[in-house]
């Protein structure tokens, strides 16, 4: 198995200096990330999947499912690691396990080293966040990708979400005559009321200008009449 590992990543690495990955496809022919070496720790465990899930897509569509296991199994070393990977080569190789798409070992790898740490980090990261200066649409992305494994779902992840807008936006939302009741709602209705908000403010400084610009020509006009 270590034979073929090497093998591969041989191979993996004359197709991106050559352009071309054993296919036609046009990810065969971009620059994409190569995944950091992971050792087991969980609050890592997202992005190195996030990495590898993507260079699969774009430079392996043509390898096997076991191909493209192997690579991703070639990045993680060192730590508590080591024995889990060594355990996947032996029943891989046993034919002990058989995997349907690279995403289902992914997830396996996820449930072995994600694991409770993993989600009390984005837990954490949720009840940090706040809406300061960024507009709602920034926000909302920016919730939304703290929230996903975060394990917060339904009222509480609303809960969570109205606490960290702006207080201008949320007592309108509040005060609004049919509330929002999903999350889905939350961020629809607060989106359009802080693109309204935003729009109102451009305008009132628009007429402001106008008006001050034009306030000053009767006077102007004035001076000039005097005698």
């Amino acid at each position: 198995m270590q034979a073929q590992i090497q093998a591969l990543l041989a191979a993996q690495g004359g197709a991106t200096a050559g352009g071309e990955a054993g296919g036609s496809n046009m990810g065969s022919h971009m620059e994409v990330a190569k995944p950091a070496i992971f050792n087991g720790e969980a609050g890592k465990v997202g992005g190195f999947i996030t990495v590898c899930r993507l260079f699969v897509r774009m430079k392996m569509r043509g390898n096997t499912v076991e191909e493209q296991v192997q690579w991703v199994l070639s990045y993680m070393q060192g730590g508590l690691v080591n024995v889990w990977k060594e355990n996947a080569m032996e029943e891989l190789e046993a034919g002990e396990v058989e995997y349907e798409s690279v995403e289902e070992f992914l997830t396996s790898l996820r449930k072995e080293f994600g694991g409770g740490e993993e989600e009390s980090v984005k837990a954490a990261e949720l009840r940090k966040l706040e809406q300061g200066a960024k507009s709602m649409e920034e926000f909302v992305q920016e919730f939304k990708r703290a929230a996903r494994g975060s394990g917060y779902e339904g009222w509480p992840l609303v809960e969570e979400f109205k606490r960290g807008m702006n207080g201008a936006i949320r007592r309108k939302l509040m005060e609004s005559e049919n509330q929002p009741g999903s999350i889905e709602q939350w961020y629809r209705r607060a989106m359009a009321f802080d693109r309204n908000w935003r729009e109102s403010r451009k305008e009132e400084e628009r007429l402001r200008g106008r008006k001050e610009t034009m306030g000053g020509a009767p006077k102007q006009e004035q001076r000039q009449i005097l005698p």
